[in-house]
């Protein structure tokens, strides 16, 4: 891994020099714009819409739009008087629970590593944190920006998470919450038995990206100019319009089915009732229409 960031953790008077590396990657499959007949990579000139001119790196700023057709431009100057802490410091602002914070704020993850002589007050604070079980709220200026994180334990080294700022999380604003709408006392129940015959304990191993593995497939054959036959997969008919709580019970046992459960008693996988009932009465019946033809052909 490489570095992409260099400073120091400050908390009171302690301060500990750390490397920040990127803690995830995106194994996404990547392509570029060719043309389809040769292959030639597509390529695209930075262009000015007033005056049609191809425009160099060190002629483009930024311009914030006011509107009305209107452009505000700012240059390297205006942005260096701005009140940017320095980039160069992770700055501690309070220790709090972890469960106070909502998963939704974070953004990315990137791994700290302690650099020289910073080893020892880098594992004072990992062993503090994880046994005062709280995360700390810092703040870090990466790329020309200011940023809330977190600090936190994972694996024995210290995790900064990058947050979302308050204003910048979206407030649900959807019709259904309007409603009155109830769940009956039973659907609830069925509900939660589903849950409990589907609960385990998650392991990141066991789910696979099985669209990116396909398609990694089919770039393989490709190159090797083979080609990618793919098994037919059968197309379920669409099913029929059912209750809620059929549905809840249909998919109670499928769950306890694929843990190799025996289905539950009562269920709709037993034979209807309905239609045990129906055949008995016809066997007596046959009986009676034979006994007195054959009492018939006796006395004669």
């Amino acid at each position: 891994m490489r570095a992409i960031w260099k400073g120091a953790v400050s908390f009171g008077l302690v301060s500990i020099a750390v490397k920040l590396y990127s803690a995830t990657e995106e194994k996404d499959i990547r392509f570029h714009q060719v043309h389809r007949t040769d292959g030639g990579r597509i390529k695209y000139q930075r262009t000015c819409s007033v005056d049609g001119e191809v425009v160099s790196y060190d002629d483009i700023a930024k311009g914030y739009d006011i509107g009305g057709g209107e452009m505000v431009i700012l240059t390297d100057e205006d942005f260096a008087d701005l009140p940017l802490s320095t980039s160069r410091a992770i700055d501690v602002l309070e220790f709090v629970p972890s469960d106070q914070i909502d998963p939704i704020l974070f953004a990315k993850a990137y791994y700290l590593e302690p650099e020289g002589q910073a080893a020892k007050p880098y594992v004072l604070l990992r062993d503090a944190l994880r046994d005062a079980e709280r995360v700390a709220i810092v703040k870090i200026a990466i790329r020309q920006r200011e940023q809330l994180a977190t600090l936190r334990v994972r694996d024995d080294v210290l995790v900064l998470n990058t947050m979302m700022w308050p204003d910048e999380v979206r407030t649900p604003d959807f019709g259904f919450l309007d409603d009155d709408i109830e769940t009956r006392p039973a659907e609830l129940a069925m509900a939660s038995s589903l849950i409990d015959s589907m609960a385990g304990s998650f392991k990141p191993d066991e789910f696979t990206d099985n669209y990116r593995a396909a398609l990694q497939e089919v770039i393989d054959a490709k190159v090797e100019g083979r080609e990618v036959v793919q098994p037919e997969e059968a197309e379920e008919a669409p099913a029929a319009a059912i209750d809620l709580m059929a549905a809840l019970k249909a998919s109670v046992e499928r769950a306890k089915q694929a843990r190799g459960e025996k289905p539950s008693e009562g269920t709709d996988d037993a034979p209807p009732p309905a239609k045990k009932a129906s055949r008995a009465p016809r066997a007596p019946a046959a009986r009676k229409t034979t006994t007195p033809r054959k009492a018939t052909k006796k006395s004669a």
